[in-house]
Protein backbone atom coordinates (compact mmCIF):
# COMPACT_ATOMS: atom_id res chain seq x y z
CA UNK A 1 0.00 0.00 0.00
CA UNK A 2 1.47 2.91 -1.22
CA UNK A 3 0.79 6.02 0.29
CA UNK A 4 0.79 9.39 -1.68
CA UNK A 5 1.68 12.76 -0.39
CA UNK A 6 1.15 16.19 -1.88
CA UNK A 7 2.73 19.20 -1.00
CA UNK A 8 1.30 22.15 -1.54
CA UNK A 9 4.31 25.43 -2.61
CA UNK A 10 4.46 27.69 0.26
CA UNK A 11 4.24 31.03 -1.48
CA UNK A 12 6.76 33.31 -0.22
CA UNK A 13 7.02 37.52 -0.56
CA UNK A 14 9.83 36.70 -3.27
CA UNK A 15 7.18 35.16 -5.77
CA UNK A 16 3.92 37.02 -4.94
CA UNK A 17 4.78 40.73 -4.02
CA UNK A 18 0.94 41.45 -2.92
CA UNK A 19 1.24 39.94 0.38
CA UNK A 20 3.97 43.10 1.07
CA UNK A 21 1.13 45.52 0.23
CA UNK A 22 -0.56 45.46 3.72
CA UNK A 23 2.91 45.84 5.51
CA UNK A 24 3.17 48.87 2.73
CA UNK A 25 -0.07 50.24 3.43
CA UNK A 26 0.23 50.62 7.05
CA UNK A 27 3.74 51.84 6.51
CA UNK A 28 2.19 55.02 4.70
CA UNK A 29 -0.32 55.36 6.81
CA UNK A 30 2.02 56.18 9.61
CA UNK A 31 4.39 58.05 8.06
CA UNK A 32 1.07 60.29 6.96
CA UNK A 33 -0.04 61.10 10.25
CA UNK A 34 3.87 62.34 11.63
CA UNK A 35 3.61 65.77 9.41
CA UNK A 36 0.42 66.50 10.80
CA UNK A 37 1.63 65.79 14.29
CA UNK A 38 4.63 67.69 13.83
CA UNK A 39 2.90 70.68 12.56
CA UNK A 40 0.36 71.25 15.91
CA UNK A 41 2.63 70.57 18.16
CA UNK A 42 4.96 73.64 16.09
CA UNK A 43 1.87 75.62 16.38
CA UNK A 44 0.93 75.40 19.99
CA UNK A 45 4.33 75.83 21.04
CA UNK A 46 4.57 79.24 18.59
CA UNK A 47 0.92 80.68 20.45
CA UNK A 48 2.21 79.62 23.90
CA UNK A 49 5.39 81.91 23.25
CA UNK A 50 3.43 84.41 22.45
CA UNK A 51 1.37 84.47 24.89
CA UNK A 52 4.69 84.64 27.46
CA UNK A 53 5.87 87.51 25.34
CA UNK A 54 2.41 89.47 25.88
CA UNK A 55 2.56 88.97 29.70
CA UNK A 56 6.17 89.57 29.93
CA UNK A 57 5.84 93.54 27.63
CA UNK A 58 2.40 93.77 29.75
CA UNK A 59 4.74 93.34 33.40
CA UNK A 60 7.75 95.27 31.72
CA UNK A 61 5.54 98.41 30.71
CA UNK A 62 3.51 98.48 34.37
CA UNK A 63 7.18 98.16 35.92
CA UNK A 64 8.58 101.13 33.65
CA UNK A 65 5.55 103.23 34.77
CA UNK A 66 5.56 102.63 38.41
CA UNK A 67 8.95 103.94 38.71
CA UNK A 68 8.49 106.63 36.45
CA UNK A 69 10.35 106.07 33.66
CA UNK A 70 8.47 106.22 29.74
CA UNK A 71 10.88 105.93 27.16
CA UNK A 72 8.60 107.45 24.87
CA UNK A 73 8.23 110.19 26.76
CA UNK A 74 11.60 111.00 27.31
CA UNK A 75 11.83 110.79 23.76
CA UNK A 76 9.44 113.22 23.07
CA UNK A 77 11.01 115.43 25.50
CA UNK A 78 14.80 115.16 24.50
CA UNK A 79 13.45 115.87 20.67
CA UNK A 80 11.36 118.74 21.66
CA UNK A 81 14.75 120.36 23.14
CA UNK A 82 17.04 119.68 20.13
CA UNK A 83 15.34 122.99 18.96
CA UNK A 84 16.11 125.64 21.24
CA UNK A 85 13.64 127.88 19.33
CA UNK A 86 10.94 126.39 19.61
CA UNK A 87 11.05 123.88 22.67
CA UNK A 88 7.23 122.04 23.91
CA UNK A 89 6.75 123.66 27.64
CA UNK A 90 3.75 121.56 27.97
CA UNK A 91 6.19 118.23 28.17
CA UNK A 92 7.99 119.05 31.31
CA UNK A 93 4.94 120.77 32.58
CA UNK A 94 2.40 118.06 32.53
CA UNK A 95 4.60 115.19 33.08
CA UNK A 96 8.08 115.90 34.75
CA UNK A 97 10.38 113.14 35.36
CA UNK A 98 13.50 112.24 36.73
CA UNK A 99 14.69 109.44 34.80
CA UNK A 100 16.07 111.22 31.73
CA UNK A 101 17.62 114.02 33.91
CA UNK A 102 19.33 110.36 35.50
CA UNK A 103 20.36 109.41 32.25
CA UNK A 104 22.20 112.90 31.19
CA UNK A 105 23.77 113.02 34.90
CA UNK A 106 25.31 109.27 34.28
CA UNK A 107 26.09 110.07 30.32
CA UNK A 108 27.77 113.31 31.83
CA UNK A 109 30.10 111.36 34.38
CA UNK A 110 30.87 108.74 32.05
CA UNK A 111 32.45 111.61 29.67
CA UNK A 112 33.78 113.15 32.21
CA UNK A 113 35.54 109.85 33.30
CA UNK A 114 36.81 109.02 30.07
CA UNK A 115 38.61 112.69 30.27
CA UNK A 116 40.78 111.38 33.17
CA UNK A 117 38.05 113.33 35.57
CA UNK A 118 36.14 111.53 38.58
CA UNK A 119 33.44 114.22 38.94
CA UNK A 120 30.40 111.91 39.97
CA UNK A 121 29.58 113.53 43.42
CA UNK A 122 30.47 117.09 41.89
CA UNK A 123 28.19 116.77 38.98
CA UNK A 124 25.33 115.63 41.40
CA UNK A 125 25.41 118.33 43.57
CA UNK A 126 25.95 120.79 41.62
CA UNK A 127 22.71 119.81 39.92
CA UNK A 128 21.18 119.54 43.51
CA UNK A 129 22.20 123.19 44.43
CA UNK A 130 21.66 124.65 41.02
CA UNK A 131 18.30 122.97 41.27
CA UNK A 132 17.30 124.50 44.46
CA UNK A 133 18.62 128.23 43.97
CA UNK A 134 16.45 128.58 40.49
CA UNK A 135 13.43 126.84 42.50
CA UNK A 136 13.86 129.82 45.39
CA UNK A 137 14.65 132.65 42.72
CA UNK A 138 11.47 131.68 40.64
CA UNK A 139 9.40 131.73 43.46
CA UNK A 140 10.64 134.77 44.49
CA UNK A 141 9.76 136.33 41.40
CA UNK A 142 6.90 134.78 40.87
CA UNK A 143 5.05 135.46 44.50
CA UNK A 144 1.88 133.97 45.29
CA UNK A 145 1.17 133.20 41.46
CA UNK A 146 3.95 131.00 41.04
CA UNK A 147 3.10 127.04 40.30
CA UNK A 148 6.46 125.68 40.12
CA UNK A 149 7.74 122.88 42.63
CA UNK A 150 11.07 121.58 43.35
CA UNK A 151 10.50 118.25 41.34
CA UNK A 152 9.77 119.91 38.28
CA UNK A 153 12.85 122.41 38.48
CA UNK A 154 15.24 119.31 38.75
CA UNK A 155 13.16 117.54 35.83
CA UNK A 156 13.79 120.66 33.72
CA UNK A 157 17.63 121.34 34.86
CA UNK A 158 18.08 117.81 34.29
CA UNK A 159 16.80 117.75 30.92
CA UNK A 160 18.28 120.92 29.64
CA UNK A 161 21.62 119.45 30.81
CA UNK A 162 21.50 117.63 27.65
CA UNK A 163 23.45 120.28 25.66
CA UNK A 164 26.70 120.15 28.37
CA UNK A 165 26.28 116.25 27.60
CA UNK A 166 26.92 116.79 23.94
CA UNK A 167 30.04 119.35 24.26
CA UNK A 168 31.46 116.90 26.89
CA UNK A 169 31.36 114.35 24.15
CA UNK A 170 32.94 117.15 21.95
CA UNK A 171 35.29 118.10 24.43
CA UNK A 172 37.02 114.92 24.10
CA UNK A 173 38.33 115.09 20.30
CA UNK A 174 38.67 119.04 20.67
CA UNK A 175 42.20 121.21 21.79
CA UNK A 176 41.66 122.24 25.21
CA UNK A 177 42.04 126.02 24.72
CA UNK A 178 41.23 128.34 21.71
CA UNK A 179 37.95 126.54 20.11
CA UNK A 180 36.56 124.62 22.56
CA UNK A 181 35.73 127.70 24.23
CA UNK A 182 33.33 128.76 20.96
CA UNK A 183 31.62 125.58 21.30
CA UNK A 184 30.95 125.25 24.82
CA UNK A 185 29.69 129.19 24.52
CA UNK A 186 27.32 127.68 21.59
CA UNK A 187 26.11 125.20 23.94
CA UNK A 188 25.96 127.47 27.12
CA UNK A 189 23.56 129.74 24.93
CA UNK A 190 21.40 127.04 23.91
CA UNK A 191 21.23 125.28 27.35
CA UNK A 192 19.69 128.94 28.90
CA UNK A 193 17.73 129.78 26.50
CA UNK A 194 15.76 126.02 26.56
CA UNK A 195 15.64 126.03 30.16
CA UNK A 196 14.62 130.00 30.62
CA UNK A 197 11.90 129.44 28.16
CA UNK A 198 10.64 126.22 30.29
CA UNK A 199 11.07 127.86 33.48
CA UNK A 200 9.37 130.81 32.49
CA UNK A 201 6.17 128.83 31.08
CA UNK A 202 6.30 126.63 34.26
CA UNK A 203 6.67 129.53 37.31
CA UNK A 204 4.99 132.58 35.73
CA UNK A 205 3.14 131.38 33.43
CA UNK A 206 4.23 133.20 30.45
CA UNK A 207 7.81 134.17 28.77
CA UNK A 208 7.66 138.30 29.04
CA UNK A 209 10.42 137.69 31.94
CA UNK A 210 12.48 135.18 30.38
CA UNK A 211 15.82 137.78 30.68
CA UNK A 212 15.32 137.88 34.54
CA UNK A 213 15.16 133.74 34.55
CA UNK A 214 17.96 133.54 31.56
CA UNK A 215 20.72 135.27 34.17
CA UNK A 216 20.88 132.59 36.85
CA UNK A 217 20.22 129.94 34.01
CA UNK A 218 23.37 131.54 32.19
CA UNK A 219 25.78 131.05 35.48
CA UNK A 220 24.75 127.49 36.27
CA UNK A 221 25.25 126.00 32.77
CA UNK A 222 28.72 127.98 32.60
CA UNK A 223 29.91 126.43 35.87
CA UNK A 224 29.05 123.00 34.21
CA UNK A 225 30.42 123.84 31.46
CA UNK A 226 33.97 125.00 33.23
CA UNK A 227 34.03 121.52 34.39
CA UNK A 228 34.70 120.17 31.21
CA UNK A 229 36.87 122.57 29.66
CA UNK A 230 39.29 122.76 33.37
Amino acid sequence: MTTMTTTTPILTSHHDPQLRLPHRRTTSTTFSRAPHHQSATTSLTSRVSMFDNVIIDARTAYLFSKLGYLPTLIWRKNRSLLNPFRPDPSLNSSDPDLSGPFLYYISFSLFQLLAEKVQFGIILGWIAISSVFLYSVLNFLAGRHGSLDLYRCVSVVGYCLMSVVLFSAAALFLPPIGSSVVVAAVFVVWATRVCSRLLAKDSLGCSEHRVLIAFPCLLIYTLFSLLVMF
